[in-house]
């Protein structure tokens, strides 16, 4: 059957009038979720008259083909090729192959592997060094002592930025409040981001760079001519914004999860391998990236459904990682299972994260620190979530542990 025969005997969309922006959706997006998967393959979102997918197999096919789903539009609601929402693209996450492949090339050879795995042995001395003043605390915060302090602390000595904790926080929230509507969150996190947005434009240039760093060698690429100009800075605002929140929040949950259920903690302290798959079991289950969005290519049909052209679909990770149609038992916390590379954590197709092994041995690195040195690991109070467009995040998480 052809194209344009597929697209005739589609269906519409199914409509759901329902807000994934709201303040009590953020808080707790599972029910939406549930409901998006059930509604179809992709369902119209009346709020905001863009698409929706939340099944995984259509979130998958949607990031994966660029010539139906452009990324050209902006990866947030709204389209910035349009006035009013106009902005300069994040060349990476924003720009489509060939373009795409030829920048995520000649980066990738300054993220190898060979690279990363230079930092292992540091990674993993600040965090036993971390781990053993948590644990001799007894009780501490998992958000801001623990995944804050050591993320903030290896990532920027590694990538060569300077990160002041609170600069770095106020512009991450705003990234990922802007990728939303412009609601009350977009607005306050504007507000609470203007005294360090020149610091920030400051710290991504060439003069702000750490000598020696990736940052610096990122520069010294575009000066030889490997990437066009502004490619750099473009670059290095993509790791900071990529590189801490998203990071710092898997951790976080990792260890929510961890302290809700000491049976998958004790099956860490048998079995240290397992903390790798319990990381990714955990971006699974209450994945940090909740949606991103693709814009339509022309007229085109997804799963028996007709879409309008030039229209932004929603694909939302989240409710995708707990679909059932993928997962048995979906809602389970389970680190015996086995969900790296399958899961949407880390996004699929062309822009799958670039930094994910970055992410992957800073956890593996402070989870490892602390199972060896805790016996116990369990909640001192309840978890606080704290409401962004883009993100399920953490904002306080009081833990309790009891060492070995």
């Amino acid at each position: 059957m052809s194209d344009v025969a597929e697209i005739e005997r589609s269906a519409e969309a199914p409509v759901l009038d329902i807000d994934p922006y709201a303040i009590d959706v953020l808080r707790d997006p599972y029910p939406f979720h549930r409901e998006l998967r059930e509604a179809g393959p992709i369902a119209l979102i009346k709020p905001y008259s863009v698409y929706a997918v939340g099944r995984h197999v259509e979130c998958a096919e949607v990031l994966t083909d660029h010539t139906r789903f452009t990324a050209s539009a902006g990866i947030g609601i709204q389209d910035i090729r349009k006035p009013g929402a106009f902005r300069i693209p994040n060349r990476l996450l924003e720009n489509d192959p060939p373009g795409h492949t030829a920048i995520r090339g000649t980066l990738t050879k300054y993220l190898s592997p060979i690279v990363i795995r230079r930092w292992r042995e540091h990674f993993e001395t600040e965090a036993a060094r971390l781990a053993e003043r948590l644990v001799d605390m007894g009780e501490f915060d998992g958000v801001t002592d623990l995944a804050e302090t050591f993320v903030l602390k290896v990532f920027p000595e590694a990538v060569g930025v300077d990160l002041p904790r609170e600069n770095i926080l106020a512009i991450g929230e705003m990234r990922f409040n802007q990728s939303g509507p412009p609601n009350e969150l977009y607005h306050r996190a504007m507000k609470r981001a203007q005294p360090y947005l020149e610091w920030f434009e400051n710290s991504v240039q060439r003069k702000g760079v750490i000598k020696g760093s990736i940052a610096e060698m990122l520069f010294d690429a575009e000066d030889r001519g490997e990437f066009d100009e502004g490619i750099a800075s473009n670059m290095v605002r993509s790791f900071v914004g990529g590189g801490t929140d998203s990071t710092i929040t898997g951790i976080g949950h990792t260890l929510h999860l961890l302290a809700r259920n000491p049976d998958q903690w004790a099956i860490l302290r048998s079995d240290q391998t397992k903390v790798k798959s319990a990381f990714e079991e955990a971006l699974r289950l209450e994945t940090p990236f909740q949606v991103t969005y693709r814009t339509t290519v022309g007229e085109v049909s997804l799963s028996g459904v007709r879409l309008t052209p030039d229209t932004k679909v929603g694909v939302f990770l989240g409710a995708a990682n707990r679909d059932p149609r993928k997962w048995a038992d979906p809602d389970r916390f389970d680190v015996t299972r086995d969900t790296t590379g399958v899961h949407l954590g880390f996004g699929s197709g062309p822009h799958i994260c670039i930094g994910q092994m970055i992410a992957r041995l800073e956890s593996e690195a402070i989870l490892k620190a602390l199972v060896k040195v805790a016996d116990r690991l369990e909640l001192a109070g309840e978890a606080r979530f704290r409401p962004i467009n883009q993100m399920r995040q953490l904002d306080s998480l009081p833990l309790r542990v009891k060492k070995s």
